[in-house]
């Protein structure tokens, strides 16, 4: 009976995927997004990890030293900064040039600011320019004691009531179908000042 041959073990060669650079390359850019989404809102490092539920350092470390967060601690941020994950991470679905959103199917927006209720209006953030929302604004309420400074531009449309802002320490007062339209790095805040609720379509426009 002849012998028969040892079989040599197969070896594979097995290549890195084509996509593992641009994987590379997008997990690499997060903290640069986390840290350019945040200065948009004009928010301290510590706003931000006290809105998101994680430590300083965590957010620190993801935006300055590279560390690639968990799934949970991103999903954290990501609501925390009203965008979604995959404005962090690219999204491999293409960008739609046409969002429609019916009046039914808004989704709710974080905010800090207690009294504003915010339905967004407006397609993703990452692929456009302008961020759009009906805000409804609860008599009292105002965006707090320090104004505000972020890069970029808002409009406002008052549809229903009355609303302050104050520009450069200017107050302007706007009744029903008023509107203002100013840069946000300028030292800026809101209120309600009257005693019954306030409507607007308030539309943001992020700085390059």
């Amino acid at each position: 009976m002849p012998q028969s041959t040892p079989t040599q073990p197969t070896t594979l060669s097995v290549s890195a995927p084509k996509a593992l650079p641009e994987i590379e390359r997008t997990v690499s850019e997060i903290g640069a997004k986390v840290a350019k989404a945040r200065a948009e809102r004009g928010w301290s490092l510590a706003q931000l990890a006290e809105r998101a539920g994680l430590s300083p350092a965590a957010v620190h470390k993801v935006e300055k030293s590279g560390m690639t967060p968990t799934i949970a601690s991103l999903m954290k941020i990501a609501s925390a900064l009203g965008k979604s994950v995959g404005y962090f991470v690219d999204e491999a679905d293409p960008v739609r040039p046409v969002t429609v959103i019916r009046r039914g199917e808004r989704t709710p927006l974080f905010t800090s600011k207690a009294g504003l209720v915010l339905e967004n209006i407006s397609g993703r953030y990452g692929p456009f320019w302008v961020a759009g929302a009906e805000a409804h604004v609860e008599p009292g309420a105002d965006s707090g004691p320090e104004p505000m400074s972020h890069p970029g531009e808002e409009l406002v449309l008052v549809t229903e009531g009355l609303m302050s802002f104050t520009i450069d320490e200017v107050r302007y007062d706007l009744g029903e179908g008023d509107s203002i339209h100013f840069r946000t790095v300028r030292p800026h805040s809101w209120a309600n000042p009257a005693g019954r609720r306030a409507r607007a379509i308030w539309l943001a426009i992020r700085g390059s």
